[in-house]
């Protein structure tokens, strides 16, 4: 699911992305699309140096944004810096994390203006065919 803004209903989406993943870097490319209001690239380019993960994301209205942050577990957690302001500020939590032998979970959480609360703006369940 994916809300186009954090006021909006979510939209329920479908994606295809091609990932490779290395012991220094991960990849994933590909196009999400839901209804006829929502279709994306969605893309991430991740670095590992030591324990710190940096890299970009292609997906937001805002143009890429930068990723830092670091993995926990089965999780990398990941800072997002957008291009430019959404939500009121340049700010939000994106976390990448394997779901059994075959899947992938991405979500992305930003803080809504109003209330400062945290709300998931989308949730991504990849599942490798």
């Amino acid at each position: 699911m994916v809300k186009v803004l954090i006021y909006s209903p979510a939209i329920n989406v479908t994606c295809k992305i091609k990932s490779k993943a290395t012991p220094s870097a991960l990849t994933l490319n590909g196009k999400c699309t839901g209804l006829v209001v929502f279709s994306r690239v969605i893309g991430a380019d991740l670095k590992v140096h030591g324990a710190k993960y940096t890299g970009s994301y292609v997906g937001s209205q805002s143009g890429t944004a930068a990723l830092s942050g670091s993995r926990s577990g089965n999780a990398i957690n990941l800072a997002i810096r957008w291009a430019t302001e959404v939500n009121g500020d340049r700010a939000a939590k994106m976390t990448l994390e394997k779901v059994g032998n075959n899947g992938m979970r991405l979500t992305t959480v930003d803080n809504d203006p109003a209330t400062g609360k945290s709300v998931v703006v989308s949730r991504i369940d990849l599942h490798r065919s």
